[in-house]
């Protein structure tokens, strides 16, 4: 048992005590903010943010989300974690059934997922873009992706926004996740892929690197998507300590060095100051 455990479980001893009758409860030993290993849930197909590769010093995944669990994960005392896959559609069941402590994953924070899980962070602040292939020089908006294909992945809300929320009559074409939408852009089955400007700058980057294909990102925003770190409702111990270890990654410029690895090369304009925490009650 790590020496920090034994430092929480006498301050909770002392709080009790101290508390009498109030009643307040001891610290909660199912919290990840005690635990000594940690199951981490990450996308395994999202270039740029988190893709399994079945090589390197992270269990065979590479990525900035990657490397943000990696940190958090140091940041907390945690000696030793093992990633497992998950999927947009996956994700709040496997929090909720226990398969996996926390999600770092390009999960943005809405208020119907925090019904079904609580998130820390966000560990950063992301907008809603288009991708879309160079030679569509006619897409400039949302709005021109009329009767055109859109990729559909399962479980995500970001082309439910495009054609819902915004009225924008495009025809969604159904993928498992964002590497299955970057093949089918480049080849043709569809003509455009919305979501988060961080998973279209991996795309675009995975593109390059593989095949040279040339992608562009429209540079039209339509919302800002808060990337949480997904967590068992009710953990607000676990919360407030990841929140603590966003927070030094920032001011250390541990953040600023992941974003630069990951985003510079295809020149995504992005934010390094502390994002806005949406608080642990």
């Amino acid at each position: 048992m790590r020496a920090r455990r034994i430092g929480a479980l006498a301050l909770s001893a002392v709080s009790v005590m101290a508390a009498g009758a109030c009643g307040i409860a001891s610290a909660d030993e199912s919290s990840i903010a005690r635990k000594d290993h940690l199951v981490i849930g990450v996308n395994g197909d999202q270039p740029g943010l988190g893709l399994k590769t079945g090589k390197g010093d992270n269990g065979g995944y590479e990525g900035f989300d990657i490397e943000v669990a990696r940190e958090i994960a140091r940041r907390l005392g945690v000696t030793s974690v093992t990633f497992k896959p998950i999927t947009s559609a996956t994700r709040e069941d496997k929090i909720r059934d226990g398969s996996v402590d926390l999600v770092v994953g390009s999960y943005s924070i809405t208020p119907e997922r925090k019904t079904k899980v609580a998130f820390a962070g966000p560990y950063y602040v992301s907008h809603q873009d288009t991708l879309v292939r160079s030679d569509e020089p006619g897409v400039k908006s949302i709005q021109n992706l009329a009767g055109k294909n859109l990729c559909a992945v399962t479980g995500s809300v970001s082309w439910k926004r495009v054609i819902e929320q915004h009225g924008v009559p495009a025809k969604p074409i159904t993928a498992n996740g964002y590497k299955e939408c970057l093949d089918k852009l480049t080849s043709r089955v569809v003509d455009a892929v919305s979501t988060d400007d961080l998973i279209l700058a991996g795309l675009a980057r995975e593109a390059t690197l593989t095949s040279g294909a040339k992608l562009r990102i429209v540079n039209a925003p339509i919302s800002d998507e808060g990337y949480g770190v997904g967590l068992k409702l009710g953990d607000t111990d676990g919360c407030e300590a990841v929140n603590k270890a966003i927070t030094g990654m920032y001011l250390d410029g541990v953040a600023q060095r992941y974003l630069d690895k990951w985003f510079r090369p295809v020149g995504l304009d992005y934010t390094t100051t502390v994002p806005q925490f949406e608080g642990c009650s």
